[in-house]
């Protein structure tokens, strides 16, 4: 019998995905998704979808895994040097929680930072992760980015948020 998902559970699951994109791990990262999960990050405020409207980033299983093998790799020239970055998050928080369908959403406000050289990059707004449990562990089905200014001109993210 499975153990009941509990709400610190789910803020345990955010701060954890956080550390380990601070910490360059991200096969590990990446497994924390479903097979048929997004990682989006709109374009606009309020954005409906990501299939039927432009994104900075609308990413599956695949275009992560593509990401994650160019951040390996030593001939990419985009990471010389290579970038490193920085999550600080306010408390997570519950907004959605239904045990019998096994769908939660958690709200968390962030500052990031990407680090490249002598540049850094600053990015401030909200992730919304949708997660399921799945085999006895908490998985993403969605990770929604919402920056304060996503409809400004951004520079190219390196990493993810």
């Amino acid at each position: 019998m499975e153990a009941a998902v509990t709400r610190q559970d789910l803020i345990d699951f955010v701060v954890n995905e956080s550390r380990l994109l601070d910490a360059k791990r991200y096969e590990e990262w990446n497994a924390l998704f479903t097979d048929d999960a997004f990682y989006w990050v709109p374009l606009v405020p309020d954005q409906e979808d990501g299939i039927n409207h432009t994104s900075h980033l609308y990413e599956d299983k695949l275009l992560r895994d593509l990401r994650i093998e160019r951040l390996k790799s030593p001939r990419a020239f985009s990471q010389q040097p290579p970038s490193r970055c920085h999550h600080l998050l306010q408390t997570p928080t519950v907004e959605e929680f239904d045990a019998d369908a096994k769908r939660y959403v958690v709200r968390t406000e962030f500052h990031y930072t990407e680090s490249q050289g002598d540049e850094l990059q600053f990015y401030v707004g909200t992730f919304f992760h949708h997660l399921t449990a799945e085999d006895g562990a908490l998985r993403m089905t969605l990770k929604r980015v919402n920056l304060l200014n996503c409809d400004a001109a951004l520079p190219a993210v390196q990493l993810f948020i």
